[in-house]
């Protein structure tokens, strides 16, 4: 497991990559189920150089520069938490979304929106996924495992607040 830390307006994020290259979480602190890093002796290799293009990526978003993110994604979970992740890089940029418009774009049912916010709660990819773009049916800022002030924070940055 390769990781870095980076300064950001959330506080410290926490990345990881594979041996490819490929980004396999963002997290935050605090965040709930978020990845906290572990003593060398768990194979956790600092490498900040292999996060050059998503640090740079992330700088700019902050910045209110780029809208879209282009990183190579790993992120691992089950085939129905993977098509409701793909599903979240589909919402715009200064847009919000809904835990049934999640699940209709990934074809499941009405009954399965709980089963999508599990999901959605569940994304290792903090910001890149844009999670916090997906709100309740009446408008409400439902949960954010990086927290809901955080939520505030990345759409206010994005003009939809």
């Amino acid at each position: 497991m390769y990781y870095t830390t980076l300064s950001s307006p959330l506080g410290e994020l926490l990345l990881t990559a594979d041996s490819s290259g490929a980004l396999t979480s963002l997290s935050v602190p605090g965040q709930k189920g978020g990845r906290i890093i572990g003593d060398t002796d768990d194979g956790w290799v600092r490498d900040p150089a292999r996060f050059a293009e998503a640090e740079r990526q992330l700088a700019a978003y902050f910045a209110g520069e780029l809208k879209e993110f282009e990183l190579e994604l790993k992120p691992e979970g089950t085939e129905f938490r993977r098509r409701v992740w793909d599903a979240l890089d589909d919402v715009p940029y200064g847009a919000t979304t809904t835990y049934g418009d999640v699940a209709a774009r990934i074809g499941a049912s009405r009954a399965a929106v709980r089963a999508v916010g599990g999901a959605v709660g569940a994304n290792p990819l903090l910001i890149v996924r844009p999670c916090h773009r997906v709100i309740g049916a009446d408008g409400s800022l439902t949960g954010y495992a990086g927290g809901l002030e955080r939520k505030v924070e990345l759409l206010t940055l994005e003009g939809s607040l």
